[in-house]
């Protein structure tokens, strides 16, 4: 397990579920201070993919198309065969990943951005998905601030106390969200 030292997650917050017909979404909203271009990097750019995301993807997924996506962290490589539907720069992002959607909004605010993540996720994963987002937005945050805490995704961080209250925490908030 990787030293994470000096990193503690704050509460669960910023996140809510959706439900349309038998379809979930999570809802993650997160204030940066870092401008919508440089986010949007962030978000496209294999190289800073692999400082924070999921997963490692194949090529830059800042233009619609085909593309792979390996999720790390996973015993064996699970490639996702994605395609990328949307692609706004830099404010809109969509695509598939492990059977859902996720789709980024990036709105100027000021001198940073709200960035809204919607993810088709299966309910009972729903909290699990929230903390792992959770903190790897923090990641991404710090990573944007010139401080790299180093990606933290897959089975290593479920062993991560502060994962673990996370999903704890926003299992408690979204248990009435049935």
């Amino acid at each position: 397990m990787r030293d994470w030292r000096g990193y503690e997650p704050g509460g669960a917050a910023g996140a809510r579920v959706e439900k349309d017909g038998e379809q979930w979404a999570l809802v993650v909203e997160r204030e940066l201070r870092h401008a919508p271009e440089l986010v949007w990097e962030a978000l496209t750019e294999p190289g800073q993919l692999a400082e924070w995301a999921p997963f490692d993807a194949d090529r830059n997924l800042g233009a619609v198309g085909a593309a792979k996506l390996v999720t790390v962290g996973t015993p064996t490589p699970q490639v996702s065969e994605t395609v990328v539907t949307r692609a706004e720069a830099p404010r809109l992002l969509e695509f598939s990943w492990g059977g859902g959607v996720l789709r980024w909004e990036l709105e100027r605010r000021g001198a940073g951005t709200r960035l809204t993540l919607w993810h088709n996720i299966d309910r009972r994963y729903i909290a699990w998905g929230a903390a792992g987002w959770h903190i790897c937005l923090d990641v991404l945050e710090r990573l944007l601030g010139g401080e790299p805490l180093g990606r933290m995704a897959g089975a290593e961080v479920m062993q991560f106390a502060g994962w673990r209250r996370l999903a704890a925490e926003y299992g408690e908030q979204f248990a009435g969200e049935d």
